[in-house]
């Protein structure tokens, strides 16, 4: 007796950040089976399918399986997920808005009808689905989730279980806004406990990136220092895009406040508000303000800049980059230049050679590099994924949409990377910067008991 047709996956419930292994039982021997997922995000539904060849034994395991055709085409059970596309055209991100609600995937398995081995006798495979359901939960059991509005700032705390005390980690959007629940709720599973800080696009906040003070982010700075007892004495500041540029420019302004810094697809310089300006102030205004005064950026009046690409005009030519006409007038690139040599912490930057918004990876290895010819003795790592993009994100998101329309401009552009690339390093640079958090804390503790010198500061 034939054993039933049947798809696993194990675990059916677990953390968003958890690979799944799902395999497909009891398929007539050479079979084709189309699996498709199918998730509803907010209001858009998203859905991948691909299909595959059973073997000998009627067994198919997608880690070890490539599809032969479909959405994707490596062996990988994860691809289900990262591969999916938007089916329905209303709007909605694709970033988890609220860590409470778990993300929902439906999987149908299918044998194709009269498929199977060409050269074994009998009338093939007869047509049968079956189908199970997923769970990837982003708030960990026991995780606390607390909005904070604390001397005017505006976020969400993720606490692990336990008593602490923890490796404390500020968490920054980009140009997009808001406030990063999801990648912090999931940090907060990894025993950090993550600050998911807002500083516009949030309630009571600015809906534009422009003239934003850099004492907000000093109180947030002072705030995670006295009232979340991080492990260490100080948190870690990151952020993404945007966010990884002021995540350069916090440790560079405020040395003595942070303990590291994680850096998402960074710019090496202080901008222009660009694509999330406020319409008043346009895309050459300030975005970043320190004592009632703009901090110098590379947009203003640069005398190597003719054209921009925020208003969805062409390029003038297909290699123009403004990033790099910006640096011919160099006494502004010089003045507008992060200087993250004053900073002596372990620095962790994450970028895409493939990076269409922005040159993450040469913003990268100039700070980086400034590091090194500065003397800096703290850790540096670079994590420059080849076939990455801009939007390197948590793990197990759809990476399909390369090209974007930005939230607050409504201008388009592309993140650039291939979808399986922006996959890999959003699953590796997850775990990656993880274990950083954690390195960095842990010495700066066990610098404080006397147990090691302070390489940072000696």
């Amino acid at each position: 007796m034939s054993a039933p047709f049947e798809i696993r996956v194990e675990p059916a419930r677990a953390l968003l950040s958890e690979r799944r292994r799902i395999e497909v039982l009891g398929a007539a021997p050479g079979a084709l089976v189309t699996l498709r997922a199918e998730t509803l995000r907010g209001d858009e539904l998203w859905a991948a399918q691909a299909t595959f060849l059973a073997g000998a034994d009627g067994g198919i395991d997608l880690d070890h399986d490539a599809p032969v055709s479909g959405d994707y085409r490596v062996a990988d059970a994860m691809g289900l997920f990262w591969a999916q596309h938007r089916e329905t055209a209303r709007g909605g991100g694709v970033e988890p808005v609220d860590p409470r609600v778990p993300v929902v995937t439906r999987i149908i398995a299918t044998q194709e009808a009269g498929t199977g081995f060409l050269d074994l006798p009998g009338d093939g495979a007869r047509a049968v689905s079956v189908e199970t359901e997923v769970r990837q939960d982003l708030l960990a059991d026991g995780v606390r989730r607390e909005e904070i509005r604390h001397d005017g700032l505006v976020g969400t705390l993720f606490t692990p279980p336990g008593t602490g005390p923890f490796p404390t980690l500020i968490v920054m959007n980009g140009s997009g806004g808001g406030i990063n629940e999801a990648r912090a709720a999931l940090y907060a599973a990894y025993g950090i406990r993550a600050f998911a800080l807002g500083y516009f696009r949030a309630p009571g906040l600015s809906h534009y990136i422009s003239r934003t003070p850099l004492e907000y982010f000093e109180r947030a700075l002072d705030y995670a220092a006295s009232e979340l007892d991080p492990l260490g004495g100080l948190p870690l500041v990151s952020g993404q895009s945007r966010g990884g540029e002021l995540t350069l420019l916090l440790a560079a302004r405020f040395p003595e406040r942070v303990a590291g810094a994680v850096a998402f697809v960074p710019g090496a310089f202080a901008f222009g508000a660009q694509g999330a300006a406020d319409p008043a102030e346009g895309w050459d205004g300030p975005t970043w303000t320190w004592r009632g005064e703009p901090v110098e950026h590379l947009w203003h009046g640069n005398r190597g800049v003719d054209w921009q690409p925020w208003n969805d005009a062409p390029p003038p030519t297909r290699h123009a980059d403004v990033y790099v006409d910006g640096l011919r007038d160099r006494d502004l690139a010089a003045a507008s230049r992060i200087p993250i040599e004053r900073f002596a912490g372990p620095v962790l930057c994450v970028s895409g050679l493939d990076d269409r918004a922005w040159p993450s990876s040469f913003a990268s290895r100039l700070a980086l590099g400034a590091l090194e010819r500065h003397g800096h003795r703290a850790e540096r790592l670079h994590l420059d994924y080849e076939e990455a993009g801009h939007g390197i994100s948590v793990p197990h998101l759809p990476s399909t949409e390369i090209a974007r329309v930005h939230p607050v401009s409504g201008v388009h552009y592309s993140n650039g990377g291939t979808p399986l690339g922006n996959a890999r390093a959003s699953e590796d640079s997850f775990r990656a910067v993880r274990a950083f958090v954690h390195r960095t804390a842990a010495a700066r503790a066990e610098r404080a008991s006397g147990a090691a010198p302070d390489s940072q500061n000696d």
